[in-house]
């Protein structure tokens, strides 16, 4: 029976490794498999899925507005696929989350999809609500702060390392401009004056 899977965690916690390793997993028993990454994330390249250890894959690519039911169907004419796999998946709109779920209902196909849970400022980015909101399974790719706890939070840094409070949910970026902290090391680097000392 196909489901709608949410794998998430914060910033280098290792989610494109995983989703790239059970696209491998599929392809080393002789079945296909569909990866979509987010179109405005071009750090490895357009349409690429690439993890901070070396492996990378080409995947389709989608957009704002795009339907992905439809994408989705479309690409299981061609040939049949055993998993559909989503990359960055805290880019997707609400109503593309519902598409992913009505692909796994109506289409049968299981999805992965792979992102963050919450921004820089602690909000819950729209894709990551909704799909924590309507997973049939979700999972946690769980990493660890400098303290040596488990990151939960992630604070974007300006050019002199500065931890930011304010600005867009959205600024792509990678180690230079994020680090995954537990949430009380979090509230320290961005100024929560109700921190306390252990």
């Amino acid at each position: 029976m196909a489901k709608l899977y949410f794998h998430y965690s914060t910033m280098n916690a290792g989610k494109s490794t995983v989703l790239l390793q059970a696209a491998h997993n599929y392809r080393e028993r002789g079945m296909d498999t569909y990866l979509l990454t987010a179109q405005l994330d071009t750090r490895e390249g357009q349409g690429r899925i690439a993890s901070r250890i070396g492996i990378g894959s080409d995947a389709d690519t989608f957009a704002p507005g795009e339907d992905l039911f439809e994408k989705i169907a479309q690409r299981l004419q061609v040939s049949p696929v055993a998993c559909v796999f989503i990359d960055e998946a805290q880019f997707l709109e609400e109503a593309q989350v519902w598409q992913l779920a009505r692909a796994v209902d109506d289409l049968g196909v299981p999805v992965m999809a792979y992102g963050l849970r919450v921004d820089f400022r602690g909000q819950l980015f729209p894709g990551s609500a909704t799909l924590l909101a309507l997973a049939d399974e979700m999972r946690e790719v769980r990493t660890i702060c400098h303290c040596g706890k488990k990151a939960t939070m992630v604070v974007r840094k300006d050019a002199s390392g500065r931890a930011l409070r304010d600005g867009a949910q959205v600024q792509i970026g990678g180690n230079e401009t994020y680090v995954s902290l537990c949430r009380r090391h979090w509230r320290e680097a961005v100024g929560d004056g109700q921190t306390r000392a252990d």
